[in-house]
């Protein structure tokens, strides 16, 4: 290295002071505090890739709503726990209007934002019956979704989407959930960290295997609407967010307010219960519940205990911001969009600097530009790459932390602003000079 901006003598003490036994395999909140410790030890600004977190404002009719919820005094008043009223029905009509699924108020839960709705789905489904004991994920995955079932004690099985795109997925399906012990099965769509999309063929593959085997899926829309290469922003008119729910009869719905709406602070979200799954009996659950049924096992047996429900004035501003977009009068696509212009400047300058897109293709399309992108270097693995670039300023997380078969880094393009890509532009072209190609 002749480029490096920081001192090599100086990363290499940070980095034995971390204690982690491989700084390129460490987790998202590990490579954050490192990357924080490195700037303010060096005084050099990083660009920062690592974390997802949102970098727009917050959406101005939920702000509004919820100071409103706050001078009305519902700080004072424990909500309910499975959400108040108002956001369970306009949780539903959002459903219907941007997905073209009916499902009742209800089964639309408020939890502690989509971590929690995964951590309650994960613990239920395991305990629906007891000869099955594994999770599914099909990966590369939010690593912390994999967390939470180390946490839980729930063994899980993996396999990587970009190798079983299309029909290629029913065959990989039914290997897996024939040996009979999979309860219930996870993906992002679209997927973080690839923003591969899966299409409508491959989640009525999915829905029918899952069918067939009495498998529970569990449907990840952190990033709802956001595959901007489609416009899914009109409420009641196609083209509709792609679901599983159109297709399958047990199903769950994680539904974010951090990324389209830019609310991940106030911890809201919806986990949204099929209709029919929310009425099923399992007996098995009376090992840990007073109840068989899987909604009242949710609610009272993994909402309560976790939490007792959430924020009582963030579900009133997540309703108005449902709301809004229902009636049409906030158009969330639009705001988020800046992500995806990002990206595609960001990739340029990826690519200017000899290094290629990892996860490039959608099937025959190229992959969208949104709120992730994955990236690699010739003859470096995600994590050696990873440590190397730390040196240059730029942190990001390795592809080894999301189960991924390729080697590479994720990149978030959210905290990054406009005018520091030009920088970023200049520390890669410095990486790839000290790295050169063959």
């Amino acid at each position: 290295m002749k480029n490096n901006l920081l001192e090599e003598s100086l990363v290499k003490r940070i980095f034995a002071d971390s204690g982690l036994p491989r700084v390129g395999k460490a987790t998202i909140r590990e490579i954050k505090k490192l990357a924080d410790t490195l700037e303010s030890a060096s005084g050099v600004h990083f660009i920062h890739m690592e974390m997802g977190n949102p970098g727009l404002p917050a959406a101005k009719v939920g702000i509004d709503a919820q100071i409103e919820a706050l001078r009305a005094g519902v700080p004072a008043q424990y909500p309910d726990i499975d959400g108040i009223p108002a956001l369970r029905r306009e949780a539903s009509r959002f459903i219907k209007n941007f997905i073209d699924i009916d499902l009742s108020a209800e089964n639309c839960l408020a939890t502690v934002g989509s971590m929690q709705a995964a951590f309650s789905s994960f613990m239920i489904c395991s305990r629906t019956n007891a000869a099955r004991t594994t999770t599914l994920f099909i990966d590369p995955c939010f690593p912390v979704h994999k967390f939470q079932n180390k946490v839980l004690g729930i063994p899980v099985e993996s396999f990587d989407i970009y190798d079983y795109r299309g029909e290629k997925l029913r065959g990989k399906l039914e290997e897996i959930f024939s040996k009979g012990r999979i309860h219930s099965v996870l993906y992002s769509n679209p997927n973080n960290p690839s923003w591969v999309c899966l299409n409508d063929e491959e989640l009525r593959i999915i829905a029918e295997v899952a069918k067939k085997y009495d498998v529970i899926v569990i449907e990840d829309l952190a990033y709802f609407g956001m595959d901007f290469r489609k416009d899914y922003s009109h409420p009641g008119q196609p083209p509709y967010q792609p679901s599983v729910g159109k297709y399958a009869d047990d199903y769950i719905l994680l539904i974010s307010s951090s990324k389209a709406f830019s609310y991940a602070g106030e911890r809201i979200a919806i986990l949204a219960i099929s209709d029919h799954l929310a009425k099923r009996r399992y007996p098995d659950l009376r090992r840990f519940y007073s109840s068989e049924v899987f909604r009242n096992a949710v609610v009272y047996g993994a909402l309560h205990p976790l939490s007792s429900g959430t924020s009582h004035s963030a579900q009133y501003a997540l309703a108005a911001i449902f709301k809004a977009a229902n009636d049409g009068e906030y158009d969330f696509r639009e705001e988020v969009m800046e992500y995806g212009r990002k990206a595609r400047a960001m990739k340029d300058a990826f690519l200017a600097a000899g290094f290629e897109i990892t996860y490039d293709k959608d099937l025959d399309e190229d992959v969208a530009d949104g709120f992730y992108f994955t990236y690699g270097y010739p003859g470096m693995t995600g994590a050696s790459l990873l440590e190397e670039m730390l040196y240059y300023g730029i942190s990001a997380i390795s592809l080894d932390t999301c189960g991924s078969t390729r080697q590479g880094i994720r990149a978030c393009t959210s905290l990054i602003a406009k005018a520091d890509i030009p920088e970023l532009a200049r520390r890669l072209k410095l990486f790839h000079e000290d790295h050169p190609t063959a």
